[in-house]
């Protein structure tokens, strides 16, 4: 395989921008652009938290996953009118909670919690990678606006986070799944990993046959390569964040 079908190479991704600030009220969001995918991530700021965790002196972060009716090929109908939230919706709302958890000191954040809102307003492929290194943006404006408030004492993030997909299509290992190839891979990987390098979360699923561990180390490879030109999307866009 030389080119893609939208003309990209095996271990490119798409063009990503993340604009921060992209709502007005919300303590910190994004607009995250990965190809035709587009999702705001906003987080807002809770002065309670799970009943587990009261009198613990710790914090939390949670995360909300939707898709509007039309942002895809076809309408689809909202959690609300159905009377409970998809099933996929909930396996993805929970993998953003995770991760975001996963990089934050949760003890110096007070008995407070993060609700991080990913709303999809297209859907191309790669929807949850691109909520998660949205996310990460949002997250970081909302805790050092706490932190300039004196709310908190410090940004309490101990790295950086972003995620990417790779998708086995055609026999090909391919970076940065779009729908169309998304759609027809027989093996999926959705990979989240720190600016440490550290593997945060993989997801992997055979839809075909079974995949080899050779291949998951190659997905693991890619990942890797995608996810470090994040971070420097990242970077840039938390640079904006103090000219806001």
């Amino acid at each position: 395989m030389t080119k893609r079908i939208d003309g990209r190479c095996f271990d490119e991704i798409r063009p990503v921008s993340i604009t921060p600030g992209f709502m007005s009220f919300a303590e910190g969001s994004v607009l995250i652009e990965q190809g035709k995918t587009k999702v705001i991530c906003a987080v807002s700021v809770e002065e309670k938290v799970p009943p587990f965790l009261r009198g613990s002196g710790s914090g939390w972060i949670t995360a909300e996953y939707s898709m509007l009716p039309r942002a895809t090929l076809t309408r689809t109908s909202r959690d609300s009118v159905q009377g409970h939230i998809a099933g996929r919706s909930q396996e993805i709302q929970r993998l953003i909670g995770r991760t975001l958890r996963s990089i934050t000191d949760l003890s110096l954040l007070g008995e407070r919690t993060l609700m991080v809102d990913c709303d999809v307003i297209q859907a191309d492929g790669g929807t949850r990678a691109a909520a998660i290194t949205g996310s990460y943006v949002a997250l970081y404006q909302a805790l050092r606006n706490l932190a300039r408030m004196g709310v908190i004492h410090s940004v309490p993030l101990r790295a950086a986070v972003a995620a990417i997909s790779v998708g086995v299509v055609r026999g090909y290992v391919l970076l940065d799944l779009c729908y169309e190839e998304d759609s027809s891979a027989g093996s999926d990987f959705n990979i989240a990993m720190a600016d440490s390098g550290d593997i945060v979360e993989v997801q992997a699923s055979a839809e075909v046959r079974p995949f080899s561990r050779e291949t998951l180390e190659q997905a693991i490879a890619l990942a890797d390569k995608g996810i470090k030109k994040l971070f420097e999307i990242q970077h840039k866009a938390i640079a904006a964040i103090g000219h806001l």
